[in-house]
């Protein structure tokens, strides 16, 4: 299965700067684990979140060295349910919605998420990803301009994923003057956008537990 520029052959090695550059995603996940630790945040939800953004950067290796339709769904679904669980993790614990309305929200980002799947050909895939774009912008601007901690991240998170994008989108127009194409430009940006989403939610939680005393995130 040959998606991108720099794949001009078979091997595990086709694709190196593909599949080094998901190392982003496991710097990430450590330091989200750092911050969390240190700043006493470390609960079993966020546990959870840090290890399903490192396993985006796993299945997207496994995919970027060995293309195969297994791989791709490993390169995907980690994808779907980091997204999905920090929305029921920032709706619940960041903006204090009830159980029903925090899982409305999640249902509602996969419906928008299976909605776009059919246009997956169009701009090489971009469009799947912008139910993710739309989530990170909507929560930007509420995390503005509720003042939380680390106040404008998500909302840079959310200039950096138009960015990773763009990237995206053009990996295989760029081709004949750039061999190397420009996805890897992407996995560096979303690695970024990860650990910037945990940022603010970590940080966020940190300020909560101070106001309110310790709280699961799990509930």
């Amino acid at each position: 299965m040959d998606a991108y520029c720099e794949r001009v052959g078979m091997g595990l090695f086709a694709e190196p700067l593909n599949a080094v550059s998901n190392v982003s995603f496991l710097l990430a996940a450590w330091a989200a684990w750092v911050l969390a630790t240190r700043t006493g945040t470390l609960s079993a939800g966020v546990r959870v979140l840090i290890a399903l953004a490192a396993s985006v950067g796993i299945g997207s290796i496994l995919w970027h060295t060995y293309p195969t339709m297994l791989t791709l769904l490993l390169d995907i679904i980690p994808i779907l349910i980091f997204i999905v669980w920090f929305i029921w993790l920032y709706t619940r614990d960041i903006v204090g919605m009830r159980t029903q309305f925090a899982a409305a929200s999640t249902a509602a980002f996969l419906l928008a998420t299976f909605l776009v799947i059919p246009l997956s050909g169009v701009l090489h895939g971009a469009l799947v990803y912008t139910p993710g774009l739309i989530v990170t912008l909507v929560l930007g601007v509420f995390h503005a301009r509720e003042q939380r901690a680390a106040r404008f991240t998500l909302l840079a998170a959310a200039g950096v994923y138009m960015a990773a994008l763009f990237f995206r989108t053009i990996d295989n127009e760029v081709c004949p003057v750039l061999p190397i194409g420009t996805h890897f430009l992407w996995h560096i940006l979303i690695g970024l956008v990860t650990y910037l989403a945990m940022r603010s939610l970590i940080l966020s939680t940190r300020t909560e537990v101070g106001a309110e005393g310790p709280k699961s995130l799990l509930r």
